[in-house]
């Protein structure tokens, strides 16, 4: 096993718990009605099947409208699974733009099989 810098170590996971969440720990942020936006930046028939209650869709080619953003609001974001990039792509653009961004971890396959709520 390789040694590591335990302060890299401890910098790479405050950063990462600072910029990334779960889908447990968004139902909890939804039930508590904090200022969030969610963000579903999956294609807009993905959207209609079935979101995270309360998500706005924001797919690809809109992202540059910053539609219905805030920057008084954090922007949590999420697309398909844990290996779809969408997500992270977009929470580039955003934060470019001063928006503040979380990416759910996992996406929308992740909440699913959590069995959390679903909004059609």
């Amino acid at each position: 096993m390789q040694s590591h810098d335990t302060r890299q170590a401890r910098d790479y996971f405050a950063q990462k718990l600072a910029f990334v969440t779960g889908p447990f720990e968004l139902d909890g942020q939804i039930k508590r009605q904090e200022a969030i936006t969610i963000v579903d930046v999956r294609l807009p028939s993905d959207y209609r099947a079935g979101h995270i209650p309360g998500a706005i869709n924001l797919p690809q080619g809109k992202w540059h409208t910053l539609a219905g953003l805030s920057k008084d609001r954090t922007a949590v974001i999420y697309c398909y699974s844990q290996t779809c990039k969408l997500a992270a792509a977009a929470a580039v653009e955003f934060a470019s733009a001063g928006i503040a961004v979380v990416e759910m971890e996992g996406g929308f396959e992740a909440w699913q099989k959590n069995d959390l709520p679903v909004e059609k």
